[in-house]
């Protein structure tokens, strides 16, 4: 088979996981919190020899990475929505285990702790459940994640980091579970909390639409020169073929 066959349908495997990212990145472009995932394409150079003696570059199948843009804030009023500012996450005790999550909807039980919109503990730097005063009124959070009802410290919301780059899954919606173990982002002044608001999902639609065609477009293009490029080899096969 012809080496641009192979460089073809490397083309399109690579096309079709862009499609992918992009159609889950669509899907969630109302989900609070969301990260955008972007896809990394490397080019590899074939050992393959040829009559011209040419390198043969195929491109690699990708590596999915988050986008590092900060969401839109939403101001809500909400005591108990809160978004990240800068480079942290919230983290959650989930049956899988911690958690990293953007989304800041939380709500506090009858007994106090403070859980995700689907019921998962929050928890404070030291890695615990957040436990509030379920009878000690609303609570009040500062920049720097501490807590307050009436006036006293109860608690603080823990902010957390990883190195997503060494490998991350994603965990139901907006949720991450990353292969580097989370830290507690401690004395730093470009991180903290919002009261009141939520972060939005930093999929840019218009964006994605513009790849979508694109790369509909790409795939089209490739599949129409792969069906030509085999043509040309049949043709040339039978001409051979005949003349002998």
């Amino acid at each position: 088979m012809q080496s641009g066959l192979y460089v073809s349908l490397s083309s399109q495997m690579a096309l079709e996981k862009r499609l992918t990212t992009i159609a889950d990145n669509m899907a969630n472009v109302n989900t609070t919190g969301f990260r955008a995932t972007e896809v990394k394409f490397d080019e590899m150079l074939s050992d393959t020899k040829n009559k011209l003696n040419a390198k043969v570059a195929f491109v690699s199948q990708g590596n999915d990475y988050l986008s590092g843009d900060a969401g839109e804030l939403q101001h809500t009023g909400n005591m108990l929505d809160f978004a990240v500012k800068g480079d942290a996450w919230f983290a959650l005790d989930t049956p899988a285990g911690q958690v990293l999550t953007k989304d800041g909807r939380f709500t506090m039980k009858d007994t106090g702790e403070l859980v995700s919109i689907r019921g998962y503990p929050v928890l404070d730097a030291g890695g615990a459940p957040i436990q509030l005063n379920s009878a000690g009124g609303e609570p009040k959070v500062g920049n720097d994640g501490i807590i307050y009802q009436n006036g006293r410290q109860v608690a603080s919301l823990g902010l957390y980091e990883a190195d997503i780059g060494k490998g991350y899954l994603r965990y139901e919606n907006s949720g991450i579970m990353t292969t580097d173990a989370p830290r507690a982002v401690t004395d730093r002044f470009n991180v903290g909390v919002e009261q009141g608001y939520l972060e939005n999902s930093n999929v840019n639609a218009m964006r994605e639409i513009t790849q979508l065609i694109e790369v509909n477009r790409a795939f089209e293009s490739i599949a129409s020169l792969t069906s030509d490029s085999e043509n040309s080899f049949n043709q040339a096969i039978q001409t051979l073929g005949g003349s002998r």
